[in-house]
């Protein structure tokens, strides 16, 4: 971060802890003394609200972004959307915030950006668009999508992190391998585009070429294709409604040669049918899907749980915790925090026993 810093002089600079600020603060004390560095999620929600802010990129993984992406909402900014636990969570409230205070939300994920750029010009988050009959959203389907069923409680995180298509982080390289990454999505799309579950398709598309498509009551089905490279839609959205140069390269359809297209198997992917339960069960679902899932996934990258056992594990803790209703970010929270203590507990009594 000192590195960072130095090399782009920024005003400010967020850590995850005080302690860690601190550090930063001396590290900086020499050569870069104007940096102000802050802490925790209070710094996050200073440095995405201030008024010489115009576009705030929510790229924090996982429901550590809320916060932060609530606060730059409520200061009316142009949010682009790279963090979908925010709507996952919140969805019902954190689209409220975005109309109240005429935020702009644009997406980033490559396949809500993909849905984003093939909706009727005009089309803002949130809005229901006008003519759409339903919205066929592309998954590689990830690097496990032609093993064994049984050969997954093998898988090791090493593996599981080797996405054929993309460069990601461990958490949604892990999230991606399982589809729970898709089903997280599913949930997000409901909210962005304002869609019923029925209305989304998840289509296995393994060459990633193929963002995602909208089919229109006509018959038409538009679709947005190009390299699977995140810098596409995040030029998209720095610039719209305007296009800017992104450095991808362009696509080469005769080198590609051929798109494929499979439905997606809820029986190899248990992640993707917990996804559409939670959704459709709505409330605090998503919430406690979620944070299950945040817990499990950790578990597994520390070799604590098997592959396998990620669903499981999401699974137990849906059944033990009451859905409540989804009224404020506080029950929000509450839930999230209930959610993870329960399911660490789960993981930890398993692996207890597992050890005797």
């Amino acid at each position: 971060m000192a590195r960072q810093c130095r090399q782009f002089t920024p005003t400010y600079a967020v850590m995850a802890d005080a302690a860690a600020a601190e550090k930063l603060q001396q590290a900086l004390k020499q050569d870069c003394p104007d940096i102000k560095v802050l802490s925790g999620i209070e710094g996050l929600e200073t440095v995405a609200s201030l008024p010489e802010v115009e576009y705030v990129m929510a790229a924090i993984v996982g429901a550590a972004g809320l916060l932060p992406n609530l606060a730059a909402v409520r200061s009316g900014k142009r949010v682009l959307l790279a963090n979908k636990e925010s709507l996952v969570m919140s969805g019902d409230l954190f689209m409220a915030e975005v109309h109240r205070n005429n935020a702009t939300l644009l997406p980033i994920d490559s396949e809500h950006n993909a849905i984003f750029q093939c909706m009727p010009d005009g089309f803002r988050a949130g809005d229901a668009a006008e003519g759409v009959r339903k919205v066929l959203l592309t998954a590689s389907g990830g690097p496990f999508r032609d093993w064994p069923v049984g050969e997954l409680a093998s898988v090791t995180p090493q593996q599981a992190c080797n996405h054929p298509n993309w460069d990601m982080g461990r958490k949604i390289s892990i999230d991606s391998a399982t589809m729970m990454n898709k089903g997280l999505e599913i949930i997000e799309a409901c909210w962005l585009f304002n869609l019923k579950p029925s209305d989304i398709q998840v289509v296995i598309h393994k060459q990633s070429i193929i963002h995602s498509m909208v089919e229109y009551v006509d018959g038409s089905v538009l679709a947005q294709l190009g390299n699977p490279d995140m810098k596409t839609p995040i030029a998209c959205s720095l610039a719209w409604p305007e296009r800017i140069e992104s450095g991808v390269n362009s696509l080469d359809l005769f080198e590609i040669a051929r798109l494929d297209f499979e439905p997606a198997d809820v029986a190899r992917f248990p992640c993707l049918r917990l996804a559409m339960e939670a959704v459709r069960t709505g409330g605090t679902a998503p919430t406690v899907l979620n944070a299950a899932n945040e817990i499990a996934v950790d578990a597994f990258l520390n070799n604590h749980i098997l592959f396998t056992d990620i669903p499981k594990t999401i699974e137990m803790t849906l059944a033990e915790i009451t859905v409540r209703e989804a009224n404020s970010i506080d029950v929000i929270l509450e839930e999230d925090m209930k959610t993870r203590q329960m399911a660490s507990g789960l993981i930890e009594k398993s692996r207890r026993r597992t050890a005797h």
